[in-house]
């Protein structure tokens, strides 16, 4: 097995082990984050099946961002919808052993690389273009927008181009890093351009802003119900400062009598 080979694949298993405890780390760190006001945005969800409601209107259909900033809205939501499509247009070769039917019928899905680059780009130029944006942007903003195009031109070259690497190739180096079968890389360079800033992307994701994925389930502001007139709000963090205020009063009274 060439150097190559062993590199990426050994790369692979520290950017899936940085991922898993990182985020774990941060999922742990939200949960534990104490909220002891109720500030749900209005209009606020007055029941628990109003605030699932409001998480189906803003994960799959972005509804707070389309009231804010239309174009905003266009390009991430192509953007995200056209990399949740190629994520199962993917799966296909990460799948261990026999593959489901389905999974090669996800052909036409390829095509979602074309939103895919019309999001980016447009999430790009907003940064660029708009001041306000701009002015708040971090480099690291632009550099993470960058390599998401750098990792959809390179797919599309081996797509839509005369750059096509060995599939079969692809299927075993890819299933064989979750089954622990390791096999050869192909040997077309593009491949590795193309998997090589995947990874690091794997690896970023516990210190980068795409931890919004899984932090809009923490945000109280989505997942709070609007009963404070009816139900006292208390957190676990002041639940239990008040259990504790409650203790030190009892031990005070009964060293006074």
């Amino acid at each position: 097995m060439s150097l190559i080979s062993i590199f990426l694949i050994f790369f692979f298993y520290i950017s899936a082990l940085i991922f898993i405890s990182g985020l774990s780390y941060k999922l742990i760190q939200y949960r534990r984050t104490p909220a002891p006001l109720k500030i749900p945005i209005a209009p606020s969800a007055l029941d628990k099946k109003g605030v699932l409601l409001r998480y189906f209107r803003e994960i799959f259909l972005f509804a707070s961002l389309f009231k804010a900033n239309k174009w905003t809205w266009l390009f991430g939501w192509c953007f995200h919808l056209a990399l949740a499509l190629l994520f199962f247009r993917h799966l296909v070769y990460f799948w261990p052993g026999e593959v489901p039917l389905i999974l090669y019928k996800t052909e036409p899905l390829k095509y979602a690389a074309y939103p895919l680059i019309f999001g980016l780009l447009g999430l790009l130029a907003r940064r660029v273009f708009v001041d306000r944006v701009r002015y708040i942007s971090a480099p690291s903003d632009y550099l993470m927008l960058l390599v998401f195009i750098f990792i959809a031109l390179t797919g599309m070259i081996m797509t839509f181009a005369n750059y096509h690497p060995n599939i079969l190739m692809v299927k075993n180096f890819a299933s064989g890093l979750i089954t622990f079968k390791w096999s050869e890389l192909p040997g077309e360079i593009i491949f590795v351009f193309h998997i090589l800033p995947v990874f690091c992307i794997i690896a970023i994701f516990p210190i980068s802003k795409l931890l919004h994925a899984p932090g809009v389930f923490f945000a109280p502001t989505f997942n709070q119900v609007d009963n404070a007139r009816k139900k006292r709000h208390l957190s676990d963090w002041a639940s239990k400062k008040e259990d504790n205020l409650e203790i030190n009063l009892e031990s005070k009274n009964l060293k006074d009598e």
